[in-house]
């Protein structure tokens, strides 16, 4: 098999995160915060160890800052309901997953007011227009990193400049890139970074995380039990308790933990080189393939590795299902859950066919990919003639 899905799910990992994945659910019953034994104890230094790993790849200086979550979705949920009420002001783009999209909208129907920034037709975004947007009762600034759709890298350091000087809240929706680019939060002035584990931090689904630079100003998504305070009715302020309410997923934190070590031992700069590499090929090679259209900026610094296209004759669906079928190459083929993208450029009625390498796919994998390509265009066009 050749796995080319890895903006939905990383895959293989790194040996390390299936051990410790393992060795958590077979030696470790406790849970953090619940008990003095040493497996409760355990687990609770599980769950620090990969709070201060991501602060490390992060640029975060408080740990405790990061709250656990199930996946980038309840992260971004967390902060969006939590931060905005009626009568504020939001502004995002047009290249937006719908756990972006979808929690603006629904507060839209409860007076929050949503301003969407088009982006170019390759998902490119103008912080200017970022800027000419805001309003006296703006109150966050809400962007993804890279599009899942196109892999445009949008401008957050410019835009984090811009919500700085404004005194405005960033968010940013990091699902694509933490793991694979450079992401520091004070660097880019970011107040509240979401991501998720299982792409390119290397974890298993089920795990992800918020950092809030100003915990303060956000409502829980969860009340319930955190193992602190617990003689209180209400919800405990201090973090991360506040917003960690319910048994955590400790096997699967530990699990993550390990593949941000993998990636901090590895160097970011490295498995960035290889997949832009990839890419790179992906974009030279798909080019030499008469009646395919590739989507996003031709320039491989601009993005990371995900690759939109069309082939003409053929649907996306049919495209991904004759891969998996003839060359058991795995890809994902729709709407990517990002309408506004894809009516960003263009494609709402016929949505892609996506591929997205990983660091563990090879040159080798990359040609054998764009050989059964070549292919299947030259069977669409003997069908079609």
């Amino acid at each position: 098999m050749i796995y080319l899905n890895n903006a939905a799910t990383s895959w293989p990992k790194p040996e390390a995160v299936y051990r410790t994945a393992d060795q958590y659910l077979r030696c470790l019953t406790g849970s953090p915060g619940r008990g003095t034994h040493e497996a409760a104890l355990a687990a609770g230094r599980a769950l620090l160890e990969s709070r201060e790993l991501l602060a490390d790849l992060f640029g975060i200086n408080e740990p405790e800052k990061i709250v656990f979550t199930s996946n980038a979705t309840e992260a971004l949920n967390l902060a969006i309901r939590g931060l905005l009420k009626p009568g504020d002001h939001v502004i995002t783009s047009s290249m937006e997953h719908n756990s972006v999209a979808r929690p603006l909208f629904a507060l839209q129907t409860q007076g929050v007011e949503v301003t969407i920034i088009d982006c170019a037709p390759v998902g490119t975004l103008d912080p200017a227009a970022v800027e000419r947007a805001l309003r006296p009762n703006t109150r966050l600034i809400c962007l993804t990193h890279a599009s899942n759709v196109t892999g445009t890298i949008l401008p957050i350091e410019e835009v984090g400049a811009i919500a700085r000087r404004h005194k405005v809240y960033f968010m940013v929706d990091a699902a694509q890139t933490a793991g694979e680019v450079p992401l520091n939060v004070e660097e880019a002035g970011i107040d509240l970074l979401a991501f998720t584990g299982h792409k390119g931090l290397f974890g298993p689904p089920g795990t992800g995380g918020l950092y809030l630079r100003h915990p303060e100003v956000v409502a829980p998504l969860k009340y319930g039990g955190t193992g602190s305070q617990s003689e209180l009715l209400t919800q405990p302020e201090i973090m991360p308790d506040k917003f960690e309410s319910g048994t955590l997923n400790s096997p699967g934190i530990a699990a993550l933990g390990a593949g941000v070590k993998f990636i901090l031992e590895t160097g970011l700069e490295a498995i960035r080189k290889h997949t832009r590499e990839l890419t790179a090929i992906l974009l030279e090679r798909l080019k030499e393939l008469p009646n395919v259209t590739i989507y996003g900026p031709s320039d491989v610094a601009m993005r990371v590795p995900v690759i939109s296209l069309n082939i003409k004759g053929i649907s996306p669906g049919e495209a991904s299902a004759w891969l998996a079928a003839r060359y058991d190459i795995v890809t994902r083929s729709g709407l990517h859950c990002a309408p506004l993208a894809h009516k960003t450029i263009g494609t709402l009625e016929t949505g892609t066919l996506r591929l997205s390498p990983g660091f563990f796919n090879t040159a080798e994998e990359v040609e054998q990919v764009i050989e059964a390509l070549r292919e299947l265009v030259r069977e669409v066009q003997k069908r079609d003639s």
